[in-house]
């Protein structure tokens, strides 16, 4: 489905076999977003930038990414490799 820009440059990255990066952040991650964001670090050329939880004791489900980090996720994604520990 490509119902906006966004996800059209995604699906053409993907078509052409381009990294894309992705940098979560969300309050359900580790809810019932956590079987999509599962099957999306098992598919070919999708790196994801060093995430952590955000508030442990207030926000059980939470993620964001370690925006610090895009530029490392990015290089790595470019040779093909994702940056380690995914999860900090």
């Amino acid at each position: 489905m490509t119902d906006t820009s966004v996800t059209m440059a995604v699906k053409a990255h993907l078509r052409n076999q381009r990294p894309v990066v992705l940098a979560v952040s969300t309050n359900d991650a580790l809810g019932a977003a956590a079987k999509n964001i599962g099957q999306l670090m098992n598919c070919r050329n999708i790196y994801f930038v060093p995430m952590r939880q955000d508030d442990p004791q207030n926000k059980p489900a939470s993620l964001v990414a370690d925006f610090s980090r895009i530029p490392q996720a990015v290089a790595a994604a470019m040779e093909g490799r994702q940056l380690q520990p995914v999860l900090l």
